[in-house]
């Protein structure tokens, strides 16, 4: 055992010494000093007992720290660390969304592991143990996963809820996306299919994943669909499935210049959705490119409205946007060149079309990108008096806020590859992703930190696990709350 003691010298100051007993004898590990005040002796104690916490490695077994302080450390043995503070920080999270009274315990604990390490399902019960200390029976897995199948709605429900609650979400604007996820196999099935792959996948199946988001980017909804469908097909469907779940009867839906088509314009009015897309300005007729060329004012923040068959289209002309867009024209232009002097097959390019075995520039289609460069087109059927143009185009540009859901679930919450091979632990896999990404947005936004540098504060705070060899008893000893998580506890309302 370690003591700290203060003994008298010849020149009657008070030395203050760290001394170790063990095997019946005494060895002194540290002379720290000596002094003939009160204070000094004061200041000598105090930087015994830093001394001693630096020489244990770890923090003392008592609150404050006194001279005469014994510390057993022969008693106990290090069993190693539990993230308990984490766990019971997103279980509180999970209380707040109203997971606790809705879904099983161990349904909760895998949306936490999720968070904390992602793995396989049955991987993820070992690390619960392993991580916060909770033993849950893999039967029960079995047993209950059938069932929580059948709560995609109901967990929905709970988050639109938190969502009007804490973002004063009113389903009065919601921004639409789809991605990809792929799987580790190369055999396909109802679900499963091979299709345009966003991440450079196409020999794999995969499936489309449909996201909702507020406007602050906290998800309110999500929908799958077969791998091989277009990502367009999928905007009406999903749309109509949100509208339909919450009883929505004013709705404005953001959406990226994939989803717009005539087929999907009609849908959208006849359902009376008010949608704002982005517009692909290549593919407009030479009658509505010579009006967009001949009224936009190549100025910074000039924008014009017209009337089209896909409802008004908004242009809006950008000098940085005309930089950018003149730089990647005329790179392609070289290109396009290089290729006329030097033919080949394998190579192609924008700017150049092929004439028998040679090529030449299409300058029909460089004229028309020239009248293009810097401006961006936007597609809406809200009228000037309800939305203003500048608006309009202000909303379309926080659609990144659902390409950021989009990475915390594919990258902090690793939703991507898939490792299932059927359909239901398929839509298991993705509830469980998406409660995650729930809990992990509403992190983000309330503590203005990227989730995984949150896990990492957390995890700071681990609880040691000493086990007392006299009376085979645990104890745990936490480490104090760092100040940083002090304040994200505080932004996120939850006490310690």
């Amino acid at each position: 055992m370690i003591k700290i003691r203060v003994v008298k010298t010849a020149s009657k100051s008070n030395a203050v010494q760290v001394i170790e007993y063990k095997n019946y004898s005494r060895k002194v590990l540290k002379h720290i000093g000596s002094g003939k005040s009160e204070a000094e002796l004061s200041i000598l104690l105090n930087q015994a007992n830093e001394w001693v916490k630096n020489y244990i490695g770890q923090l003392a077994l008592f609150d404050s720290a006194k001279s005469d302080n014994i510390l057993h450390l022969d008693h106990y043995e290090f069993l190693g660390v539990h993230y308990r503070f984490l766990h019971e920080t997103i279980s509180t999270i999970q209380t707040q969304l109203g997971f606790t009274e809705l879904l099983h315990p161990l349904l909760n604990d895998l949306v936490a592991m999720r968070i904390l390490e992602p793995a396989s399902k049955l991987r993820s019960i070992d690390l619960i143990r392993q991580y916060f200390g909770l033993n849950h029976n893999r039967k029960n897995y079995y047993k209950q996963a059938l069932q929580w199948l059948d709560l995609k709605q109901k967990v929905e429900d709970k988050i639109t809820a938190f969502a009007k609650q804490a973002y004063s979400f009113n389903y009065d604007l919601v921004f639409y996306d789809v991605t990809t996820l792929y799987f580790e196999t190369f055999d396909e099935d109802e679900l499963r299919k091979n299709g345009f792959s966003k991440e450079k996948k196409s020999d794999q199946p995969q499936i489309l994943v449909a996201l909702m988001v507020s406007k602050e980017g906290f998800p309110v909804g999500y929908q799958i669909f077969e791998g091989n469908t277009f990502e367009g097909h999928t905007f009406i469907p999903a749309v109509q499935s949100f509208i339909k779940s919450n009883n929505v009867e004013n709705l404005v839906v953001i959406a990226d210049a994939a989803m717009i088509s005539d087929n999907n314009v009609e849908a959208l009015k006849q359902k009376g959705i008010h949608y704002i897309v982005g517009a692909r300005l290549a593919n407009v007729n030479a009658t509505l490119l010579a009006e967009i060329d001949t009224k936009l004012i190549r100025e910074d923040e000039q924008i014009i409205r017209l009337q089209t068959d896909k409802g008004y289209l908004i242009c809006s002309f950008s000098k940085l946007r005309f930089r950018k867009d003149k730089y990647e024209m005329e790179k392609q232009i070289q290109r396009a060149q290089n290729l006329i002097v030097t033919p080949s097959k394998s190579k192609k390019t924008k700017f150049a079309r092929s004439k028998g075995e040679q090529y030449e520039l299409n300058q029909k289609l460089i004229d028309k990108t020239t009248k293009l460069l810097g401006i961006k087109g936007y597609y809406t059927d809200l009228k000037e008096e309800d939305c203003n143009s500048k608006t309009v185009i202000e909303r379309y540009h926080q659609l990144y806020k659902i390409e950021q859901a989009f990475r915390i679930t594919k990258s902090d919450l690793a939703t991507r590859p898939i490792f299932h091979y059927k359909q239901q632990p398929i839509q298991l896999h993705m509830l469980i992703c998406f409660m995650a990404l729930s809990i992990a947005k509403h992190i983000e936004l309330q503590t203005n930190v990227s989730i995984r540098k949150f896990v990492d504060e957390s995890k700071k705070i681990s609880d040691a696990r000493m086990l007392n060899k006299i009376t085979q008893k645990e104890v745990n000893v936490r480490v104090k709350i760092t100040e940083k998580m002090s304040e994200y506890l505080k932004l996120l309302k939850i006490t310690h």
